[in-house]
């Protein structure tokens, strides 16, 4: 894949090195603001396959389930051929650990927990500085009744638009990610605020609570959010006739 004779790719394929379904399915919706495909390698072998068959555009890659070696591999390749840019995730946010991944070949590193639109903004940037081209950029995305703007932060429901915090967006993602699938308390913890973060007892209700208000969520019926009593939340769908059905 040379730059002279390799025309950007119009949808750039995406190999997510991840074992953790909760992160990588947060990873796919915020990929879908713009022109990829993704596909999924929980185990180094699975890794090395699709790199061989699948050729993917861009490797996004769990620092805890990678070593050296991969990443070697993976940046292997003449100076002439563009190579496959890397964004590592880690959790374990201090120097040392940027710098040995930076020293391994990695083009930019996130430090999990972190929010979608930060991702956004480094996967698009290392695109198009990988491939001297402008990848497209589409802000809003549409989920039955909701439109997700993660340009402006905002979401609109039901006919109104309704302002998120960077909270709000985050927590948004994470379940909408997970659309059908219950979360527990304890998940939604650590993948908004990090395993070591000493919390609340009540925070993750506290946040929930705050952004069915902002969606006007009737939690006796719900249409976004819904509770499962002594388990967590599940995102549900959000079209009229999908919530009817569910709870007629």
């Amino acid at each position: 894949m040379t730059t002279d004779d390799q025309d950007p790719p119009k949808t750039a394929r995406v190999l997510l090195v991840v074992d953790q379904p909760v992160l990588s399915r947060v990873i796919q919706l915020a990929l879908t603001h713009g022109p990829y495909m993704t596909q999924v390698a929980a185990t180094i072998p699975e890794a090395d396959a699709a790199l061989g068959t699948w050729q993917p555009h861009l490797a996004i890659v769990d620092m805890d389930l990678v070593n050296g070696a991969f990443l070697e591999q993976v940046g292997t390749g003449e100076a002439t051929i563009v190579r496959l840019p890397v964004i590592a995730l880690t959790r374990r946010g201090d120097l040392a650990t940027k710098l040995a991944a930076f020293d391994q070949g990695v083009d930019d590193i996130l430090t999990v927990p972190f929010s979608p639109e930060e991702f956004v903004a480094r996967t698009l940037a290392l695109m198009r500085r990988t491939y001297r081209a402008e990848f497209p950029f589409k802000p809003v995305l549409r989920l039955g009744e909701l439109e997700i703007d993660i340009l402006n932060r905002s979401v609109r429901a039901g006919g109104h638009e309704l302002h998120l915090t960077a909270l709000d967006q985050s927590l948004l993602y994470l379940l909408a990610a997970n659309a059908g699938r219950v979360m527990t308390r304890d998940e939604i913890l650590d993948h908004l605020w990090g395993v070591d973060f000493m919390a609340e007892s009540n925070v993750v209700d506290r946040h929930v609570r705050n952004l069915r208000a902002k969606l006007q969520n009737n939690w006796h019926r719900p249409r976004y959010i819904a509770t499962v009593p002594g388990h967590g939340y599940r995102f549900v769908p959000t079209t009229a006739e999908e919530a009817s059905a569910l709870y007629a």
